[in-house]
């Protein structure tokens, strides 16, 4: 297999995105899957999910689901896969609840009481650790966990600042500054997480993508050998699978934009780009430079001309996304700041 992404997986730089000669699903044996942005908006899947994953999970990929929201347990979330037509059980949701019981289990003695600032899905967590959820400090709780859940308000964030501020150990289940929904962009757990912090002048040890425990959470339970981190953020998917040693592929159905991608540190560039989960059915054509500067892919050629970014050719549009990557990465990491890629980004479209 001419596959150029093994030649870059990890933490090593990735200097051009990475070209795979047959479909993602024959490259690897799991899709680890964000949901919000790149599987469903709210309660609506988003548009060509449920016939890609299904045509994912017909060509031999096992398909798990990585989410940083800790709102909701993994059999309800299972359950709004299923009924959105793409079947699921909750062994298949791995959440950044399950990442925070973990590293609150290890800080306090067997069968403690913890204070939860969160929804149901951090009460199941902390139950499979044999741990009691509570919701006052009057209660006696041995730590705090924090995670988002849309009924967090005043009260719930006090009630976590006095025990954050009498010397609890503080586990955030993520940080995500916001979450998409069905009508756009909403703040997220690290907005709430923010507030404590300001509160308290503590930080919080956070379990979530893309940190540590969040990976090793998802290996411990899908044994995945060769995995596919996909998502739609940079910061939290992207980054994650940096960390942990693996691929990505980037959908552009969540939060980030083309012109993030081009300006994107080593740790935030993608191993794929697609518009979306239809990405996982095809390969993934190589970027290639002339040694002029120029870098190719598909029917694409992009380079540098004056600190702006050009394009020029025609095929696919990810092509040409996939080239302006080359020729920007390539920039940043030789002049150390960004290239202008407005215009060229226009030209295709995106």
């Amino acid at each position: 297999m001419a596959d150029t992404a093994a030649e870059q997986t990890g933490t090593e730089p990735r200097i051009l995105p990475g070209g795979c000669d047959r479909p993602l699903t024959e490259a690897y044996d799991t899709a680890l899957l964000d949901l919000d942005g790149v599987v469903y908006a709210g309660p609506d899947a988003i548009e060509h999910a449920v016939d890609s994953l299904a045509a994912a999970r017909e060509a031999g990929m096992r398909l798990a689901y990585v989410t940083n929201n800790a709102s909701r347990p993994p059999r309800v979330v299972a359950e709004h896969l299923t009924e959105l037509g793409v079947p699921a059980v909750a062994e298949d949701v791995i959440n950044s609840a399950q990442a925070a019981a973990r590293l609150v289990a290890a800080k306090v003695p067997a069968g403690a009481k913890v204070l939860v600032v969160g929804g149901a899905g951090l009460v199941e967590a902390l139950a499979e650790h044999g741990l009691e959820a509570v919701r006052s400090l009057a209660e006696g709780p041995a730590a705090v966990v924090q995670g988002y859940d849309p009924s967090v308000g005043w009260a719930e964030l006090a009630e976590a600042s006095y025990a954050v501020a009498a010397g609890l150990p503080w586990v955030a289940s993520n940080t995500d500054l916001t979450v998409p929904t069905a009508r756009g962009i909403a703040p997220g757990n690290g907005t709430l997480v923010a507030a404590v912090r300001t509160a308290t002048g503590v930080e919080p040890e956070v379990a979530g993508k893309p940190l540590p425990p969040m990976h090793r959470e998802t290996v411990i339970r899908t044994g995945a050998k060769r995995p596919l981190v996909v998502g739609d953020r940079l910061d939290t998917d992207i980054e994650g699978a940096f960390n942990g040693g693996v691929d990505s592929l980037l959908v552009f159905t969540g939060v980030t934009t083309a012109a993030q991608v081009l300006g994107a540190p080593v740790e935030h560039r993608p191993t794929y780009v697609a518009a979306d989960l239809r990405g996982l059915l095809v390969a993934a054509p190589a970027v290639s430079e002339t040694g002029e500067g120029v870098f190719v892919c598909g029917g694409y050629r992009a380079w540098v001309d004056g600190g702006e970014l050009r394009v020029a050719g025609g095929g696919d549009l990810y092509d040409g996304l996939r080239a302006l990557c080359g020729a920007a990465w390539a920039w940043v990491d030789r002049e150390g700041s960004g290239v202008d890629g407005a215009k060229a980004l226009l030209e295709l479209g995106l």
